[in-house]
């Protein structure tokens, strides 16, 4: 009998971003990467919180007002999170899947670890001049990005 009930690598590895996007404790927008090797082995993962030692509970989560009393001076991206937490000596070639499209901070640290592809859930940000540099860098850097498309698959984990 043929198994029917298995799932594709993107959809594995998505799959797994998705997960670890559940680990932010950010109340706006949770975000999740999985960085894979040329072998299709997961090399790290990460998602969008605070830097280690900086309690969630005492940095600001709000999106709008001053500066210093909004997340974006704090917050640690996802991708950035994967890079970091990557213990092996080299990432060259290997391709991240995240749920949101990489910003152009994210997207430089990209290029310089050497991930040559990205597939993302989510561009809701691609007007903003942040991704429009991400893109253009990518072009010129040589990375690919691509959205996800699940190829009729609909999986449910109950946790």
């Amino acid at each position: 009998m043929k198994r029917t009930d298995y799932i594709d690598w993107d959809a594995y590895f998505m799959g797994i971003a998705m997960l670890s996007s559940h680990r932010s404790k950010d109340p706006n927008t949770s975000v999740g990467a999985c960085i894979v090797g040329q072998d299709n082995r997961i090399l790290s993962l990460g998602y969008n919180g605070m830097p280690r030692g900086c309690s969630d509970d005492e940095f600001p989560w709000a999106r709008e007002g001053d500066d210093l009393e909004t997340k974006y001076l704090y917050v640690c991206h996802a991708e950035l999170n994967a890079i970091l937490n990557y213990s092996g000596n080299n990432i060259k070639g290997a391709k991240i899947y995240t749920t949101l499209f990489p910003c152009n901070e994210c997207t430089k640290a990209l290029i310089q670890s050497g991930i040559k592809e990205v597939i993302y859930i989510s561009d809701k940000y691609a007007a903003t001049a942040s991704v429009i540099a991400a893109k253009k860098m990518m072009k010129s850097a040589g990375i690919t990005y691509r959205p996800y498309v699940p190829i009729n698959q609909d999986i449910t984990l109950h946790l």
